[in-house]
């Protein structure tokens, strides 16, 4: 969970923010979640996880702090 990314620019500023089960998640990162159902992933367009936080203000914030225009995905 606390693997860096480079936030490039690579011409694609919009990036997608969505629910994410932890019992989806490998083991080493349910470890990390502290003891949370859920955590909220950011996205590019071709669906790379570029970052997985606690709370959907963070990812949103976190998207926005690096010149990203975050979407929510229902």
């Amino acid at each position: 969970m606390h693997t860096p990314f480079d936030f490039k620019d690579d011409g694609d500023r919009i990036v997608y923010v969505k629910t994410v089960d932890v019992a989806d998640l490998p083991d080493e990162v349910r470890q990390q979640a502290g003891g949370r159902d859920h955590l909220y992933a950011v996205h590019n367009a071709a669906g790379e996880q570029l970052a997985l936080v606690a709370d959907r203000r963070m990812a949103f914030v976190l998207a926005r702090q690096n010149d990203l225009s975050p979407v929510a995905v229902h």
